[in-house]
Order: C-alpha cells, then structure tokens, then sequence
C-alpha cells in the first residue's frame, strides 16, 4: 500500500494493537480536501506571523501526531505544569514545553494586535501559508525561567539556552493549530513516514506484536547501535530506526550520507524485514534527560512498544550526568509511561572477549578495548582514516567519510577537534600502553602531546591486533585441546619436536661435561669449573621442561576412553538385532 492510500488508524483500532498513542488518541490536524481550500482563503484575510525553519518543523510534528496528545501550542497553565512538573496540566507525563513566542519587530507588531479567540495565520519565510493557530491564551515568556526549569542553567554556551535567547521573543502565543501545508524532505521524501504509517506497517501489514524504536543523532550507524539493535531483536519483533535529519551542526555527517550508511548496514548486516529506516524530522532541543523522555514518547506515538536507550541519550557536554537519561526513567510509573524502557550501557569493543560488550557483561580493563565514541569515529573520518572494522562497519564508514564535513585538515593539519582527544575517545590504551594489550609505558602520555602520527600508529596497531589477540588465544587452547591432530599444523608439531630435540642435545653434552669439569678452571673468562657446569645443567633441564610438547596423535590416546561399548551409548540396551534374528 502506497503512503497516499494508507488511512491513519481509528481509535477502535487502537484496541486491537499493542501499543496505545500517548494520552490515548493520535492526534491528526492536518486538513485536506474542501476544509484545506476554505482555510487557505481565510489564511489570507488573517494576520500573519513569519516562523522559522524549527517553527515549521514543530508544526507538522503536532499536526501528524508525533507529540500527541498536544494540539498546538500549550497555554500558560500547561506550560508552566511541564516545567516544574514535567506533566500537562492534566496530570499526562509531557516533559518539554511546546511554547511559541515570536520574535523579529514585524511580528512583535502583530502579536500586539492579538488577544484570545482570534485566529493567526503562520507563514514560512516565502510567506506562504503553513498553519492557522486559534489563540486561547496570550502569556509573559521568562527566558530566564524556562532555562533555568527545563535545562537546569542559564548558561548561554548551552545549546538550548542559547537558542531560547536567539529564537523567542517576550510573548507567548497559545492554542490549537491546524496544518495548511506539509513541507517536502527533499532527498528525505522517500523515506518520510508518519505516526499513521508506523501504525499500519507494524500491525496491519507485518502483524507485529511488538516494536522497538531506536532515535539516533548526528553520527553514522556504529557497531554500539547495532549491539543495541540486535540484542532488542533477539525478543522485539521489528524495529523502527529514526536518525534525526534536521537543525544538526554544520561540523556533522551530511544527513544524506548518514542515512545510506544505515540502508547499506541494514540492506547486509540486518534480518530482513524487521527493521524500518524512517527520518525524524525534530528540532534539537538539547534538553538532556528530559528530552530522552520526549524521544520515548515521540517512539509510543510512532507505535513503539519499547524504546531503546543508550548510555548518553540526547547529553550535552558536561552538563548533565552521563546517565542521567536512565536516572530519569526512575521517576515514572512504567505503565504511565506507557512505553518499555530499555536501557543500555556504553558499549566498546573488547579484543579479549572478541565482541562488542559493556561494563556490564565484560570484565577486561581498557588495555583491551576499542571505545566507540561517535564524536572520535567522526573525527576519524574527517582525517581521512576508516575507523577499526570492530567499532564501524566498513561500509556504513566508507559511505559515511564522503558525507562529512569539512573534509580533510586544515592548513595546520588540524581537525575539528584536537586529535589527542579523537585518540583517547576510541583508544583509551594508547595513552597508557605501547600497543593494544602490550607493555605500560615508562611514562603515560598526555592528550596535549599525541598527533597525526599517533593516530595513525594506533589505528595500525588495532588493524593488525584487534582481531589477532583472541584468535592467537584461541590457538594457543586449540593447540594443547584437539585431540584431533589434524586440525594443527604439522609444522608447529615437527619445530616443537626439533627444539625439544635439540634441547635434549644441549643436556646431554652439559652431561659429559660435568664429568670432565674441573673444580677450579685454569682460565675463569674461558672454561668453566664444575659448579658452574651444573648450574648450566639445571638451566638446560628448566628449559625443556618449558617448552610446549610436540603432542601428535599417538601421545593423546590415553584421553579417550569409554566405560562402556561405543554402541552402548547411540542408545537402546537391547541385543544386537542381527544376531537375535540369527539365533531364531
């Protein structure tokens, strides 16, 4: 079914699905048809208030239902409930405000002119029509009050502090809207899907019983979202993956290339039909635990029974507990909250245990691990560099690198961030060992002194040890385990045979001669005396004793045996067949 034909599902619909929109009822204040004609002409008789790009964007989030149950911007009264209380005012767990305060000197003039019960017409920067908002409440916006309520400081080095100084004006409109025009995705179109069509593939079309949302941000498919993924897949029947598209920093992964990278990692690496790529389209609101919240209701509305959240969700900086987007969750009632939470631990890469794994299931220490830093592997690709084949995917990298931006150094072979940074977040060993599960270092070094060389010399090591320390582990069990000699090189066998041969050569002569030894020699740089003869003897012995045995398959024969008849154990205890018919 095409996305023009599907119908978004009724509310008796609802009661046959697993999951329920939040608040109950999936909001859809889009308008078509004879109600879209009769608004556009009144859309033009209306004054009129130019929004932003994130304006629009929020708009048609409310308007598709992504943020149900909101109709359109929150009054004073709901406004202020989810600041302190992270709840409407009707007790709904809402924690973001969805506020719309105008600002630019054009508009400020008309928000003057306005009060309760009149209708505005919202207009993008062409002046077109968007969405008409029916005002019904007009309140005072505190900057300081909102920042210091939803992001805990007033700090303008805060993304989203900062925004609320740039963006909002000092009156707040609120009220219901109704949506006049969707806006294209341009490259995103063809993949755009909406909480109505979520709904209908999950439970209509794939009969899903149950769905994990996944939201991710700026950086491309790693190997630790892939260690998320596949763990909710081993219970979850599908899963719905939305890298946010839109309002990310220039410095980023281009939105175009991050989304191949995920098609070409799911098209090789991902079970068929179970997993669905959708673009999010949302503004950041850098809001750090609170806005891992909205991201999970954001997941409930599009249909999610589970949300899957990672060991950061949404953090920013230094400004809030690296998991405080789990703590949060503590402060729900699971079935208020309506949704599944799923928590994830940092994942990194262990050589030792030759996975992906976290704190919790592993038990080496980082002269082991690979970090996978998302930050650092996009870092690593703005060098130039395809990051370890055990933390990125070669080709969600290789897609990944032509995306970034800038590209490449600057005229002092810099990067965005300062490579000792970048070489720390991904290879948290090298500061302290000359190479990945190697040797300290007679003196650790600083992030301040590592370079390009060092980058590179520690992504070569990785390439050429990663993947060597298990298996050489696993060699060296293999090679006193199998009973099954084939299985070994005949070559190690015969070099372990000779050195133990030859070894055995050594204690012979040392042997003789100690019986020709003298007790004092004549020359005490040039011949030995007898004491030091059978301290070279006893080296020798010492030395055989610690070499591995040349073990072939005549020398492991007392490890099989069997107390009873081989037959015996294929199973029944009964008489030979043959030999009963026989006897007949």
């Amino acid at each position: 079914m095409t996305k023009e034909t599907v119908v978004a599902p009724n509310e008796n619909k609802f009661a046959n699905y697993p999951q329920q929109p939040h608040g109950g009822k999936l909001i859809d204040k889009v308008i078509t048809g004879k109600e879209l004609e009769e608004a556009l002409v009144r859309a033009e008789q209306l004054p009129k208030i130019m929004v932003d790009m994130e304006a629009v964007i929020t708009l048609e989030m409310i308007a598709t239902g992504v943020l149900s149950p909101n109709e359109g911007f929150m009054n004073e009264v709901d406004y202020k409930s989810v600041l302190t209380k992270g709840r409407l005012d009707n007790g709904i767990i809402w924690p973001v405000p969805l506020s719309f305060a105008p600002t630019g000197k054009r508009n400020q003039e008309i928000v003057k002119t306005l009060s309760v019960g009149d209708e505005v017409a919202l207009v993008d920067e062409s002046n077109k029509p968007v969405a008409i908002l029916n005002l019904n409440d007009v309140f005072h916006y505190d900057k300081e009050y909102r920042a210091i309520h939803l992001f805990g400081t007033t700090d303008r080095n805060h993304p989203g502090v900062d925004s609320i100084y740039r963006r909002m004006g000092d009156i707040a409109l609120g009220g219901p809207i109704q949506l006049l025009r969707r806006v294209d995705w341009g490259p995103f179109e063809k993949l755009r899907l909406e909480p109505k069509d979520t709904w209908h593939e999950f439970y209509e079309e794939k009969k899903f019983r149950s769905a994990a949302g996944f939201i991710t941000g700026a950086n491309p498919l790693h190997r630790g979202h892939e260690y998320i993924h596949k763990n909710a897949l081993e219970e979850i029947d599908g899963l719905l993956l939305q890298p946010l598209v839109e309002m990310a920093k220039r410095e980023y992964t281009r939105h175009e290339f991050r989304m191949l990278s995920y098609r070409t990692v799911l098209d090789t690496y991902y079970p068929k039909g179970r997993s669905i790529l959708a673009p999010l389209r949302v503004t950041y609101i850098f809001a750090g635990p609170r806005e891992t919240v909205l991201h999970a209701l954001i997941m409930k509305n599009y249909g999610c029974t589970h949300a899957l959240i990672g060991r950061d969700h949404a953090g920013i900086g230094d400004y809030y507990d690296k998991y405080a987007s789990h703590s949060i969750f503590d402060e729900f009632d699971p079935a208020e909250l309506g949704i599944d939470i799923r928590l994830f631990h940092e994942v990194f890469y262990c050589t030792r245990c030759d996975s992906p794994a976290t704190g919790q299931s592993c038990p080496h220490d980082e002269q082991f691990r690979i970090n996978i830093s998302g930050t650092g592997i996009r870092e690593m690709l703005r060098h130039g560099i395809m990051p370890p084949k055990e933390i990125v995917r070669p080709e969600s990298a290789r897609i990944a690198m032509q995306g970034v931006q800038p590209k490449g150094l600057d005229e002092n072979y810099e990067a965005i961030s300062p490579v000792g940074k970048t070489i720390k977040s991904i290879f948290p060993f090298y500061l302290e060992r000359m190479r990945l599960g190697g040797r300290k270092r007679i003196a650790p070094l600083t992030v301040e002194e590592l370079t390009n060389l060092d980058l590179e010399a520690a992504n070569l090591d990785v390439r050429s040890n990663a993947d060597r320390i298990y298996r050489e582990i696993f060699e060296e069990f293999s090679s006193i385990g199998d009973t099954n000699r084939n299985l070994q090189p005949e070559w190690i066998t015969d070099a372990r045979e000779a050195a133990r041969n030859q070894q055995a050569m050594v204690i012979q002569d040392l042997e003789e001669k100690i019986g020709q030894a003298p007790i004092v020699a004549s020359d005490e740089f040039m011949y030995q005396d007898k004491e030091e003869s059978e301290r070279e003897l006893e080296v020798a012995k010492k030395i055989l004793k610690d070499m591995p045995q040349a073990l072939r398959a005549d020398d492991l024969e007392y490890r099989t045996w069997n107390l009873l008849p081989y037959k015996r154990y294929r199973g029944s205890d009964e008489p030979d067949q043959s030999k009963k018919e026989s006897d007949s």
